[in-house]
């Protein structure tokens, strides 16, 4: 192994540039050269790639986003596509790649892993959906930000004796408003894995009012069937039937967009050497995750496509300690 790249794919995550230092110098201390793909894997087949040195990768451990840009490809899952991505790899005299993101990511990667390529996966996704790591890259992060929304909202509604619809991202998994929801102390959870009717999250939020609470929360993942539109359409049509006064307020990408926890810098930094190091024993298609605080490889072929479940008894925790 001599030359490797290195990309970021799909929606961005904090930490994934401490994924990306880390592969970077655990690269180079191997003794190899290092280039990075310019917007994902859009940057393969435009052949756009550029050397990556240990200092070009300095003062970006602490940042959100991601310094090498991303972007969501489909020409990748097509097999021209892919034929030209692995063209421009060739001609470079790329020996192998490292992917850090989420599941289209990885299911496009584990396509290349196919057709004989070594690659690798990094788990990088704020949605906590990929199979094969407890945690992935990012998640700690959006989590926490809208915890801290969450909280700040709980302040005002408390002073003005409101309720707070909170909308966090979620597409297809709500992890993040789970988490949140439950850490943040929220009346009413809503998932897209566990619809909830906006009559059933009107008689949640007016137990709190006729219990006497100054405020109340419900936390609404972006996905899920019943969304924040959807609910304030409801309680606009029904406004005797809260108690209180409806505020919405909408995370969007904000969620996205914070600074990186320690948790996040911490697991970017194991996950991006460990990567490096398996590419060393000459391991390939492996997707690089987190078990029980240990750093695991799951073969792509087996996480690809695959979505974790979200775990349903922590939706029960959440509905007892809202009484």
């Amino acid at each position: 192994m001599q030359r490797i790249a290195i990309l970021t794919s799909g929606g961005d995550a904090p930490g994934m540039n401490a994924a990306i230092r880390a592969t970077t110098r655990a690269a180079i201390a191997q003794g190899w050269d290092v280039f990075g793909a310019r917007n994902g894997y859009d940057g393969l087949l435009a052949d756009d790639l550029s050397p990556l040195l240990a200092r070009d990768v300095g003062g970006i451990i602490q940042r959100g986003g991601t310094v090498l840009g991303s972007a969501r490809c489909v020409e990748i899952r097509e097999s021209a596509g892919r034929a030209k991505a692995l063209a421009n790899l060739a001609r470079r005299k790329i020996d192998a790649l490292i992917v850090i993101g989420g599941n289209g990511s990885q299911t496009a990667s584990s396509l290349l892993a196919k057709e004989g390529f070594p690659v690798m996966g990094i788990a990088s996704t704020i949605d906590n959906d990929l199979y094969g790591t407890d945690v992935t890259i990012g998640v700690d992060t959006a989590v926490n930000v809208t915890l801290e929304a969450i909280d700040r909202l709980r302040t005002t509604g408390s002073s003005l004796q409101r309720a707070f619809l909170v909308e966090t991202m979620g597409r297809n998994c709500g992890y993040i408003a789970l988490m949140a929801g439950i850490a943040g102390g929220a009346e009413v959870i809503v998932t897209p894995e566990h619809p909830v009717e906006p009559q059933v999250v009107a008689a949640r939020l007016r137990a709190a009012y006729d219990r006497g609470k100054t405020h109340a929360i419900a936390v609404v993942a972006e996905g899920s069937h019943h969304d924040a539109e959807a609910l304030l359409q409801h309680f606009d049509e029904h406004q005797d039937t809260l108690g209180f006064e409806l505020r919405v307020t909408r995370l969007g990408h904000v969620v996205r967009g914070g600074v990186p926890t320690a948790f996040d810098r911490v697991l970017a930094t194991r996950l991006g050497a460990a990567a490096v190091e398996r590419l060393a024993r000459g391991e390939k298609g492996m997707l690089m995750g987190l078990s029980g605080g240990e750093v695991v490889a799951t073969p792509l072929e087996e996480s690809a496509g695959r979505a974790k479940p979200l775990d349903m008894n922590l939706l029960d925790l959440a509905r007892v300690m809202a009484q």
